[in-house]
């Protein structure tokens, strides 16, 4: 799963925003990214449970340049993980994700960040219409 082949990203922090998703975003229309680093401080096992709560969606866990972790989310049953390309294992690691048929993002994607907009409201709501058409910019969403 290349790149380019993988959905709008939407960062996912907590159960709370994984309901948000659930809730206004259709299954396979969005990749569930978890927080930068989450491999290190959330772990793999935690993060699969919580995705499972969403069946059809495909998500990435992002590993930082933590070599060690990305190994383990392999190892867990993850198969989109983030891994800074700057890391001095990264061939190692992608040459793991090969074998297992995972995919080995080398920076994480540009991603929505859901907890910072009210979908109450409708400028909150187009704004995730927007970003799931494409209809956004790479630079980080609004803060």
């Amino acid at each position: 799963m290349p790149l380019a082949a993988l959905p709008p990203a939407i960062t996912i922090r907590s159960a709370g925003t994984l309901r948000a998703v659930m809730e206004w975003v259709p299954a396979g229309a969005a990749l569930l990214l978890s927080a930068p680093g989450a491999a290190g401080f959330l772990g793999p096992g935690a993060w699969r449970a919580l995705v499972a709560l969403a069946p059809g969606y495909p998500d990435a866990l992002c590993c930082g340049d933590a070599a060690g972790d990305a190994l383990a989310a392999l190892r867990a049953g993850c198969r989109v993980l983030v891994l800074e390309d700057a890391c001095p294992a990264f061939a190692a690691v992608a040459g793991a994700a090969a074998e297992v048929g995972a995919v080995l993002l080398p920076a994480r994607p540009a991603a929505l960040e859901l907890d910072v907009i009210d979908l109450r409201r409708p400028a909150g709501r187009s704004r995730l219409a927007d970003w799931l058409a494409g209809q956004h910019d790479t630079a980080p969403p609004l803060r």
